[in-house]
């Protein structure tokens, strides 16, 4: 069990549901997978290793909290687990072929494409980018200096600016301007579950979230048409300027041996669409907590003083800023970017006592995880001296799943963990985000933990070493 130190005298605990004292019938769980899945669970998933459900819709449900079984299913038999049914219906329609959605040979080839962009020497080369626009976004709060700003919305555009130079080298077609508020529809739509999934309806019977949601995927849909475009323009004249980033680097992958065009655009759509998305939710979920523990965010504060008064290269700062880390890492914790990790038994299977039957769906949850009685002192809290240097070694792999783990562990974890300290580093060392009485989040599921009704604070100045 990950334990504390001394250190953690104070303590907040963020909302959240609270664990369900009794099933909810078929109606009402159809309800509230639609409204908000996070509201699901019961007891049993917060203090249970696993919770086997043979009876209901779609046939057997096994819940894995237990890290060894975690392991089975994502790592040591991994082959025997697919993608769900139920988590493909809800993604595919906008990711297709992406990284995320994509098996077998199909996914095999993206992921062994992208691998040279997601090296340690590559994600080295990121970093003054990523500085550079941090800095650049944080100066538009000198136009809000005591006003309120929604912290949730903005991280989301940060995310995307820093996505769009490191990644497209700046040379995303389109208007920004609506890019949050089409992100947000997408997902309030297409990204969450739909009723007749549940109920394995045929794939012709039309789904409402995917009607609702058929503007926002045009959206996104043309802004990647266009992008291909003005960089193949580039890459076919031999323009000096043509960049060598991800995007040539997919269209260069394109062939026979290689990608198809639909799944470099699948790709393309994948990072644009949700790549930048999960960083930019936890980013305003670790604003928000800190605000509410002064003490803490006072600490990170001088350690981000400390660090840029003496060490200018952004590439040392995630190593340099232990606590600056440790507080968004918390924040994935009770917060995880993407709260579930669904999977489908191939064929029988068996771990320790359990059976598990071929068709059973596998919901490794983060979110229950992160919150288990057994795995966790006082779970439901948000301190990050859980991550200092001196206790991450009581936190089995296992039992923290911020990025997955196994072969389809996220590509761009360490990409996320870098630029969420430089992005942390500047926005702290110049401002300060306070909460306001309208402040009061409810995390909801959609394709990622999103605060419904976003994270308005006020932003002040704040002096170095103050």
């Amino acid at each position: 069990m990950a334990t504390l130190t001394d250190s953690a005298a104070a303590s907040f605990r963020p909302p959240a549901p609270s664990p369900r004292q009794k099933p909810p019938s078929t109606l009402q769980m159809m309800r509230i997978v639609y409204r908000n899945p996070l509201e699901l669970w019961g007891e049993p998933s917060y203090n249970e290793p696993w919770v086997l459900v043979t009876g209901g819709i779609g046939g057997p449900l096994l819940i894995a909290n237990d890290p060894g079984l975690i392991r089975h299913v994502l790592v040591d038999n991994a082959r025997n687990y697919k993608m769900a049914r139920v988590r493909q219906k809800i993604l595919r329609p906008i990711l297709r072929d992406g990284l995320l959605t994509a098996e077998g040979e199909v996914w095999r080839r993206s992921r062994k494409a992208m691998a040279p962009v997601f090296t340690p020497r590559h994600i080295a080369g990121f970093a003054k980018p990523m500085l550079e626009k941090a800095e650049t976004f944080a100066e538009r709060y000198e136009q809000t200096i005591g006003g309120t700003v929604d912290v949730s919305r903005d991280m989301t555009m940060l995310t995307f600016d820093i996505l769009s130079e490191t990644l497209f080298s700046g040379e995303v077609a389109g208007d920004p301007g609506g890019f949050a508020h089409q992100v947000d529809r997408l997902f309030e739509t297409m990204g969450r579950v739909d009723p007749l999934d549940l109920l394995g309806a045929p794939d012709w019977l039309p789904r409402i979230t995917r009607i609702l949601g058929r503007n926002s995927l045009a959206f996104f849909r043309d802004i990647v048409a266009r992008t291909m475009e003005l960089r193949k323009e580039k890459l076919a004249g031999g323009q000096a300027d043509a960049p060598e980033d991800f995007l040539t680097l997919l269209l260069r992958a394109e062939g026979p041996q290689g990608l198809s065009r639909g799944e470099i655009e699948d790709n393309i759509i994948t990072f644009i669409g949700a790549g930048h998305e999960t960083t930019a939710r936890a980013l305003g979920w670790t604003l928000y907590c800190l605000a509410n523990l002064p003490e803490e965010r006072a600490r990170i504060e001088a350690e981000i003083d400390q660090v840029l008064s003496s060490e200018p290269d952004p590439v040392k700062w995630l190593d340099a800023m232990p606590f600056t880390r440790a507080s968004f890492e918390e924040a994935m914790r009770l917060y995880p970017p993407a709260p579930s990790i669904n999977r489908e038994a191939i064929e029988n299977d068996t771990y320790a006592d359990l059976k598990i039957p071929k068709g059973t769906q596998v919901l490794v949850m983060p979110w229950t995880v992160h919150r288990h009685r057994k795995l966790w002192d006082d779970p439901d809290a948000y301190q990050p001296s859980r991550f200092h240097p001196e206790n991450r070694d009581k936190i089995n792999r296992f039992q923290y799943l911020p990025f997955g783990a196994g072969p389809r562990v996220c590509i761009g974890a360490t990409f996320a963990m870098q630029e969420a300290v430089i992005a942390l580093a500047v926005l702290m060392s110049r401002y300060r985000f306070d909460l306001l009485p309208e402040t009061k989040p409810w995390p909801v599921q959609k394709l990622t933990t999103q605060p419904q009704g976003g994270l308005p604070m006020r932003v002040s100045h704040r002096q170095r070493g103050a």
